[in-house]
């Protein structure tokens, strides 16, 4: 699949620009991942996640990070995977199912073990904030990007120029922020329930008003212990 999702003009799907020094790792591994999320994802998912992988870089420069660009790349990249139905289990957060597609391909490129755990959790803690900005390099800036990207959290300590670089070469659609909050939707849609404990709660009650969110305090009290 993921042809299909593609439009007719690609060019920024084929973009590899050095944007504040940093570019889209030009190696067997990182030309392997290109292929694989192009094919896989729509526009719309491959250049929200190339530019979270820009944003993700460059955070790590502005916190003085070292991190190994391959490694973010794959995690980057991978993130929302899970969002797309050939990679979309019936009961696992979209999340595990993005950390699972990353992990299988990355073992078939024998990556390094300990490496693919670091990719594994990137992806799988994305959603989950406060967390992962105390981990591994990665881990933090995977939810860097994401947060940048979707939520412009730390929008103002961008450039505008860098800001416009990584836009361009990988464009917003017009409509971007309701395409995205659509896109986390139709992925979560046939498993609502397990958006518990993360932000895609609020995007299932934001479609469905009427969505019955599980309540942390009522599964305690409705528990099989006496007190």
């Amino acid at each position: 699949m993921g042809h299909e999702h593609r439009s007719a003009t690609t060019d920024s799907l084929f973009s590899r620009p050095s944007i504040s020094s940093v570019s889209v790792p030009d190696s067997a591994l990182g030309r392997a991942i290109t292929e694989f999320v192009r094919d896989t994802e729509t526009d719309l998912l491959f250049n929200h996640s190339s530019r979270v992988y820009y944003f993700g870089a460059i955070a790590g420069q502005q916190r003085g990070l070292s991190v190994n660009r391959e490694l973010l790349y794959a995690a980057t990249m991978f993130h929302d995977v899970g969002l797309m139905p050939a990679h979309s289990t019936a009961d696992l957060r979209f999340e595990v199912d993005g950390a699972n597609a990353a992990r299988d391909f990355l073992k078939s490129h024998n990556v390094d073990p300990s490496d693919i755990e670091k990719v594994w959790t990137g992806i799988a803690l994305h959603t989950t904030p406060g967390v992962p900005e105390f981990m591994h390099p990665v881990i933090a800036l995977t939810t860097a990007g994401v947060e940048m990207d979707v939520l412009g959290l730390t929008y103002d300590q961008y450039t505008d120029e860098i800001r416009e670089a990584i836009v361009t070469a990988f464009p917003r659609t017009s409509q971007f922020k309701e395409d995205i909050i659509q896109a986390f939707y139709d992925g979560n849609r046939h498993k609502p329930l397990t958006t518990f404990g993360n932000v895609n709660a609020d995007v299932i009650a934001d479609k469905q008003p009427h969505f019955c969110r599980t309540n942390f305090c009522s599964l305690i009290r409705c528990s099989g212990w006496k007190a």
